[in-house]
């Protein structure tokens, strides 16, 4: 099973993405985190790779392609979205977040 952030919170998951104008990938990314958004609470923000918050968070992350996916400030991916990782954090959270509350 995928390892959870550190700290599991209740309320809707922070999902950020920092994505790059014309990335084919960050495109099927924002279409992914719709879809996981019909499944699970979730708060998407959108960065510019180009914007200096952008930038530090892919440069912290050693980010080699766009997107970079973060839930609750914590490295999921960069690159094609792996749907099944995500899928899986999630629920992993949803559950986590059922027991502590």
């Amino acid at each position: 099973m995928p390892s959870l952030p550190s700290a599991v919170t209740a309320g809707p998951a922070q999902i950020t993405l920092v994505s790059s104008t014309g990335c084919h990938f960050c495109r099927d990314a924002e279409e992914a985190l719709d879809e996981f958004a019909k499944e699970y609470p979730l708060v998407v923000a959108h960065l510019d790779l180009r914007s200096p918050e952008g930038s530090a968070l892919a440069q912290r992350h050693r980010a080699a392609m766009s997107p970079l996916i973060l839930l609750d400030g914590t490295f999921v991916s960069s690159g094609r979205l792996p749907r099944g990782k995500l899928r899986a954090l999630l629920s992993a959270r949803t559950q986590m977040s059922d027991v502590v509350s």
